[in-house]
């Protein structure tokens, strides 16, 4: 995936990897340790964003969205694995265009780039369709976001619930 795709999926605030250290960045964060791979000393967090509510047989888009709160810039790739709740199902396009429905639509797995700075965001997009079957009005809770990554120190924010509120009409 290029880095412009990853800008669009993840929104302005998506680094370039290679595009060097932000503007006041600590340039010895971009160093490689001796003798062996980049290392980093970041924090992934992933942020809670319940979807837009949908009627039943309708679409909303879940917003799995991940903050690196450093201090450094990620040196590894990371994933994200949304766990959808019952009564939806995952309806592609999704962004980035590495992600992919498994464990019978249940989950969706993406990837992204090594390079995410302190204080960036990336964001997996995921348009989810309600079953016809889910009663209006309720909530379809059990959803989850997670993400995995090599350089992350701290695991305790690694993974956030999610809601989707079912309404009698789609909201504008």
């Amino acid at each position: 995936m290029g880095c412009a795709l990853a800008a669009l999926a993840a929104g302005p605030a998506w680094a370039c990897p290679g595009a060097g250290p932000e503007p006041g960045g600590d340039p010895a964060a971009e160093v490689a340790a001796p003798g062996g791979p980049a290392t980093s000393d970041s924090d992934l967090k992933v942020l809670r964003i319940n979807p837009d509510a949908a009627a039943p047989g309708g679409t909303t888009t879940v917003h799995a969205r991940v903050l690196n709160t450093g201090p450094d810039r990620t040196a590894s790739p990371f994933t994200v694995v949304i766990t959808l709740p019952g009564g939806v199902t995952p309806e592609g396009p999704f962004l980035p265009e590495n992600c992919y429905a498994f464990q019978n639509g249940h989950r969706v797995r993406c990837t992204f780039p090594a390079g995410l700075a302190r204080f960036r965001t990336a964001t997996a997009l995921i348009p989810v369709r309600i079953a016809t079957a889910v009663p209006a009005p309720s909530t379809l809770a059990g959803g989850w976001v997670a993400v995995r990554s090599d350089d992350d120190r701290n695991e305790a924010n690694n993974k956030r619930p999610f809601e989707i509120r079912v309404v009698q009409t789609a909201m504008p």
